[in-house]
């Protein structure tokens, strides 16, 4: 199975409020995710625009539904058509996330949060194995927030994330705002979470906005804020260059908006870059 090597652009999310953009222009990005379940499709104007945008950007695939957390084992239908999707296209990457999705073939449209346990650990593995098998690639996976836990957990999340990437040799999304997001959730300490993360399995790193409050929640629906920006910087340090991008997929703004966040986001990576040198 193949290894991935890094990748050090800097890209934005394809959002349909945004294709005229990527169609009609030269869209200043050096790659762009798309979220795989939009073009898991027969033909029509989705996969029309993939393929125009895949002829000027390199593409990364991102998941919401495999469910790889799922004790029932993973839908063959869906593999296929990740499967079909991924060969149709030849993505940098294809990613999900560590979640489960629903039971009994009901997709719940949430990223579930699961025990960090043993048992867990096992079904997650298992699963990554079959989805990489058929995949015939080596994927992603990213770090959700959450927003309960459980008593019976033997492990932190950043453990298990280490575990599992160990077992599998599967890469990580590192997703800086959940990191946040659930550092504020549940109390710990979010350095912890990436001086616990193998630097070299870090392929990726989103960077999104939340809606504040009691229960912090990940909307993806606004800037970046300064201390996910903080963050960023200390990720950067941590883990050196790798694929960046802004996340937004609620209160979609200008193209040129997100174009701006972006440059901060470059900024802060040659920073940490001079320093590095």
């Amino acid at each position: 199975m193949s290894h991935i090597a890094p990748f050090t652009g800097f890209g934005l999310g394809l959002r349909r409020e945004h294709h005229a953009d990527f169609l009609e222009h030269d869209v200043p990005v050096d790659f762009v995710e798309i979220i795989s379940e939009n073009f898991m499709v027969d033909g029509g104007r989705p996969l029309h625009t993939l393929d125009k945008v895949r002829e000027r950007h390199p593409v990364a695939m991102h998941g919401i539904s495999m469910s790889i957390g799922g004790a029932q084992g993973l839908n063959a239908d869906y593999l296929a058509r990740l499967k079909q999707l991924a060969d149709r296209i030849e993505p940098l990457w294809v990613s999900d996330h560590l979640c489960w999705t629903g039971i009994d073939g009901h997709n719940s449209h949430d990223l579930l949060p699961l025990p960090y346990t043993q048992e867990a650990l096992d079904i997650v593995c298992a699963n990554i194995a079959q989805a990489q098998d058929v995949l015939g690639r080596v994927m992603l996976f990213e770090n959700p927030s959450s927003y309960v836990s459980f008593p019976d957990a033997d492990m932190a999340e950043w453990e298990f994330l280490a575990a599992m990437a160990a077992r599998t040799g599967c890469y990580l999304l590192l997703d800086v705002n959940n990191i946040y997001v659930s550092a504020i959730n549940h109390g710990f300490d979010a350095d912890a979470f990436l001086a616990g993360i193998p630097v070299d399995r870090v392929r990726q790193i989103h960077l999104a906005g939340h809606t504040p409050g009691d229960i912090v929640i990940d909307t993806h629906d606004r800037a970046v804020c300064e201390d996910v920006w903080s963050l960023y910087a200390k990720a950067c340090a941590r883990f050196g260059p790798c694929a960046t991008m802004i996340e937004r997929d609620d209160d979609i703004p200008p193209l040129q908006d997100l174009l701006d966040e972006l440059a901060i986001a470059r900024d802060i990576a040659a920073a940490q870059e001079r320093v590095a040198a």
